[in-house]
């Protein structure tokens, strides 16, 4: 069994790091148990590439090793006897890479990122899944097990589906679609978390994440966390009084017109708002809208101009 890092990756003393990398790379995806069950050869093949380009794959530990201040292992070697071998024995006896000999690591194929090289990543080319998942349902590269890649995307949700709730289908870039379920009360930039509709992998599917955009509505607005809807009252129904039918996201309600009701003045319709992240919901304010015929009559006309000669007054602004 060969001992020396460069024989075990199969590259000259003086190969580049991109060299030793894509030997590394190369092995690792021959030789990894997944692609292997049950071939015990190519598990301890495996295990020895990987001791060997964590010696070589760090520049660091590969400058130690060479200048001979540490072993195969990566154990700082013992000084004084004139010189050392680096693939020789060790510091308190035994053989490194001997049966059994194996012992840095806690699990021979436990998920690791070694300088340029990413284990999930070798195992994302050989399965199609990408990026391996790093402790995800599944453990990840741990004990063998690949989960599927998790996937994102974005919504845009129409208003009264946010207040309401409701269901929209999305459309993944594989053809697949899924039916959303929007919670009643979504707000926006809220992240809904789809168990098991990601990408597809050895130990089963991922997660999809889909961020909820909330799009403008064209009656009611949003100011702050009140919900507003202007309301169109009638000239004689703003002198007068009255009753005029106002919107709200539940279906249209008979809404009473105080006596000299002004543009600008807001009535609350309790309970007919947003809902809250806590499901509590909160109010709608219809906001008055004092508005002129289409046509103005001459009988108009002429008490207009009465009121202006009799009863002129200036206007206060109205914020």
């Amino acid at each position: 069994m060969a001992r020396d890092p460069y024989q075990e990756l199969g590259v000259s003393r003086s190969a580049s790091a991109d060299e030793i990398r894509k030997a590394f790379r190369k092995l690792a995806k021959e030789n990894h148990p997944d692609t292997n069950p049950g071939n015990k050869t190519a598990e301890e093949r495996f295990k020895r590439v990987s001791a060997a380009f964590d010696i070589l794959g760090d520049p660091d530990k590969k400058k130690k090793f060479d200048a001979g201040e540490i072993d195969a292992d990566g154990r700082e070697t013992a000084r004084g006897f004139g010189g050392h071998n680096p693939w020789g024995g060790s510091p308190g006896g035994g053989n490194p890479w001997a049966e059994g000999g194996f012992q840095r690591r806690s699990g021979p194929y436990q998920s690791e990122s070694f300088e340029g090289v990413d284990l999930g990543d070798i195992l994302g080319e050989m399965f199609g899944g990408g990026r391996a998942g790093r402790g995800g349902a599944g453990g990840g590269f741990g004990g063998f097990s690949q989960r599927g890649a998790d996937v994102r995307a974005k919504l845009e949700v129409d208003l009264l589906d946010a207040i309401r709730g409701g269901k929209r289908r999305i459309a993944f870039s594989d053809g697949r679609t899924v039916d959303v379920t929007i919670p009643r009360g979504a707000q926006d930039g809220q992240t809904l978390r789809l168990k098991g509709q990601g990408a597809p992998g050895r130990s089963g599917h991922g997660d999809a994440f889909i961020e909820l955009k909330i799009l403008p509505h064209p009656v009611f607005r949003r100011e702050g966390e009140v919900l507003v809807v202007d309301v169109p009252v009638t000239v004689y129904d703003a002198v007068l009084g009255g009753k005029v039918e106002t919107p709200t996201p539940d279906g249209p309600v008979s809404l009473t017109v105080p006596k000299g009701a002004n543009t600008g003045s807001r009535l609350r319709l309790k309970g007919r708002g947003l809902v809250d992240a806590q499901g509590r919901r909160g109010d709608l304010f219809a906001r008055l809208v004092v508005t002129l015929p289409d046509t103005v009559d001459p009988e108009l006309e002429q008490i207009a101009e009465s009121w202006r000669q009799k009863r002129p007054y200036a206007p206060k602004r109205r914020t």
